[in-house]
């Protein structure tokens, strides 16, 4: 029979077409949704370490792990860092991109960096460091830009860091510095910066030593052409006096030209120090005053602050302790150093580590600041109540009393010679001499016929066995000392009587 179908209506056509936009926005919404991501293939991924060293990259690897917090880049080809290509990286603070082909930077290739605190530039293509290179990187604690082709460094280019620890600006092609602006390199922070080995044909020495003790601490200078003077002797020679490290450790690599039309005509000024025998002791050190103190004591240190100019309203103090730590109001950790609002710092108790140089400064802005005073403090030990003499002293009439002792013992004696103490004992007759006189102890062995030994208990220098007898007679053995037995020296003995008549005498026979 023939079958009737159901007409088809917009009512049943209609869901049908809805089920089918809803799944088609579904798979939309599925595909533009943002995808994990993904370790680049050429790289190695941690929970928040990224390395990409060595892949002989040309360009950065898209859609980094946002979880990365250091990043490897070192040793690739990479010659430019777009703008803003660490936005997606939120957590780095550590970047290593040396050994590149880098020869400049955008304006924002380090912005929204500023977390980063450790940035490692070095042996790349750099020419200058310019103002906006590293302004992004607030954080930033440790640069190295090393082994680059660095000519010039903007006088600002460090000054909006506040957190820069160390600078390493080495083995570059600098000829100038803006030494003036390193005090605004984190004045409260900075510990090293390094300018060796470079073209530095002269620096202004009146800046760079009233530079605070912390950084001339770290100041590296060494294997630079600057040209020699007196000024720039005394400065380094009074911070290896202070135990700087900059010179101290690198004594023999500060060099000084001597010529400017002698191209190689570089000394080691610190070492040939005769050369600079007519340069007189700086203003600086004559001012440093001396200050000893007792073990245990209190002790006020106070600047005359009567010649600053600076107005008291606007002016902070700080010290600088003989280890390079500069010390801000109230004072340090432990409160064992005190710094007052008028700048007087107060010990609660010298101890002998803290001996040294405190330097204080007055400041009204971090790029601004004065060197007030020097104080050269040494801590000695309390003397003893009953001492009445010096260790020096006291030894010196020990070793006298010692000399004496022993010329007496030596010489004046009650018998100078046993020969002249002792009765001379009866000499044997001349025929009854024997060879054992010189080599046994006046103490007679005890015998026990021909084949005697001497008693384990007495001292015999050498002892020949004696051989058999022949004829009645006695026969001395002959020792490899004997180098003849017909020798006159070598006597054979006549008789037992007189041979032991000869060796129980107490005084040789001369034959």
């Amino acid at each position: 029979p023939a079958t009737m179908s159901s007409p088809v209506t917009a009512d049943s056509v209609w869901p049908r077409v809805a089920k089918l936009f809803l799944l088609l926005l579904q798979l939309y919404a599925l595909r533009a949704s943002p995808q994990p991501h993904r370790c680049p293939d050429t790289c190695i991924c941690t929970s928040d370490l990224l390395s990409c060293s060595q892949q002989m990259l040309r360009w950065v690897p898209e859609a980094l792990p946002p979880t990365t917090s250091t990043l490897d880049l070192s040793h690739n080809a990479l010659t430019q860092l777009h703008d803003h290509w660490l936005a997606a990286l939120p957590h780095l603070e550590a970047l290593h991109i040396s050994h590149n082909q880098i020869r400049d930077l955008s304006l924002r290739a380090f912005h929204n960096a500023s977390f980063l605190r450790y940035l490692d530039m070095s042996s790349n293509h750099l020419q200058a460091v310019e103002r906006h290179y590293f302004e992004a990187l607030v954080s930033l604690e440790e640069l190295l830009l090393y082994d680059n082709h660095i000519k010039r460094v903007d006088e600002n280019a460090f000054a909006k860091l506040s957190d820069l620890r160390k600078v390493y600006l080495s083995w570059n092609n600098l000829t100038t510095f803006p030494f003036h602006a390193v005090q605004g390199l984190g004045i409260h922070k900075l510990r090293t910066l390094d300018l060796s080995s470079n073209s530095l044909s002269s620096i202004p020495v009146e800046v760079v030593a009233a530079l605070p003790e912390n950084i001339g601490n770290g100041l590296y200078l060494h294997n630079n052409p600057i040209r020699c003077s007196c000024p720039l002797y005394l400065m380094l020679q009074r911070w290896n006096q202070r135990g700087f490290s900059s010179v101290k450790d690198f004594s023999e690599e500060h060099t000084c030209k001597v010529s400017d039309n002698v191209p190689r005509s570089l000394i080691k000024f610190l070492k040939h120090r005769h050369m600079f025998e007519n340069c007189s002791a700086s203003t600086e050190d004559a001012h440093l005053l001396h200050l000893e103190v007792v073990v245990g004591q209190p002790i006020l240190l106070t600047c005359n602050t009567s010649n600053t100019s600076l107005p008291h309203a606007a002016t902070t103090y700080m010290w600088i302790t003989p280890h390079h730590e500069p010390i801000k109001h109230p004072g340090n950790s432990n409160r064992s150093l005190e710094l007052y609002r008028n700048g007087s710092l107060r010990i609660a108790a010298a101890k002998p580590w803290l001996s040294g140089v405190y330097v204080g400064l007055a400041m009204n802005s971090p790029y601004n600041f004065s060197r007030m005073c020097e104080f050269n403090m040494t801590v000695l030990y309390p003397k003893a109540a009953g001492e009445t003499f010096s260790t020096g002293l006291t030894t010196l009439l020990g070793c006298i009393v010692s000399l004496v002792l022993v010329i007496i013992y030596l010489y004046l004696t009650p018998c100078r010679c046993l020969g002249c103490c002792k009765k001379p004992a009866p000499l044997s007759p001349p025929q009854e001499c024997s060879a054992q006189s010189s080599i046994l102890s006046t103490t007679p062995p005890a015998t026990d016929g021909p084949n005697r030994k001497a008693s384990a208990n007495k001292h015999v220098v050498f002892l020949e066995p004696i051989r058999e007898t022949q004829n009645g007679k006695i026969r001395l053995a002959l020792g490899e000392d004997f180098p003849d037995p017909k020798h006159p020296k070598v006597l054979q003995l006549k008789s037992d009587s007189e041979s032991i008549s000869s060796v129980f005498s107490d005084t040789p026979i001369v034959s």
